[in-house]
């Protein structure tokens, strides 16, 4: 069998035609084209429909609060002043001896100056007396506390992480196996293509 180019056969065919169709020869050699269809298979393949990845589950954390009682101050020693402690006494004091003493009087109505006698005069005098005296005493202070509440933490931050795998479906395609192509034959015709 003796195949061409289906170019150059057509070519060649068509030349013999209009040859034989102008100048009314007769066919030497005939050729009739053979088509040969492409052949095609179905192929299944996995393709990837999600890529996966991960879940986190996240729990933050919790805090509480504690209280405790803490020392703000220790203990320590100071000294103050006690004042003196008094009383007030009173006295009678002589102010004045008395005696004899000249004044002016007037006696019948005539001014005369006389000489006269005076008793001692006596007076009441306040005194502030010390009972006890000042003094330093030394004074103790005991530690001071207070409430002091801070936050604790009572449950630490959680992750969880879930992996999830890809997930894959398969689908079917239609690949050429071989392409269709035409070739020519050369054919016999009796009384019209002789060899």
């Amino acid at each position: 069998m003796f195949y061409k180019s289906s170019a150059s056969l057509a070519a060649v065919a068509m030349l013999t035609t209009v040859s034989q169709a102008a100048a009314g020869g007769r066919a030497l050699e005939c050729y009739e084209p053979v088509r040969r269809p492409a052949l095609y298979n179905t192929v299944y393949e996995d393709v990837m429909v999600s890529s996966g990845g991960q879940i986190v589950d996240y729990d933050p954390p919790i805090y509480g609060t504690s209280e405790s009682l803490e020392q703000i101050a220790p203990p320590r020693v100071t000294y103050e002043v006690v004042p003196a402690v008094t009383r007030t006494v009173y006295h009678t004091v002589k102010v004045d001896d008395g005696g004899y003493a000249w004044e002016w009087r007037v006696i019948h109505g005539r001014k005369v100056r006389c000489k006269v006698w005076r008793k001692a005069r006596y007076a009441r005098v306040a005194e502030t007396v010390i009972v006890e005296p000042e003094r330093v005493r030394r004074v103790v202070l005991p530690a001071e506390y207070e409430g002091v509440a801070r936050e604790v933490l009572v449950r630490p931050e959680r992750r969880r992480i879930a992996e999830i795998p890809p997930s894959y479906r398969t689908v079917a395609r239609r690949v050429v196996v071989r392409e269709g192509s035409t070739s020519w034959r050369r054919v016999h015709i009796p009384r019209h293509c002789v060899d």
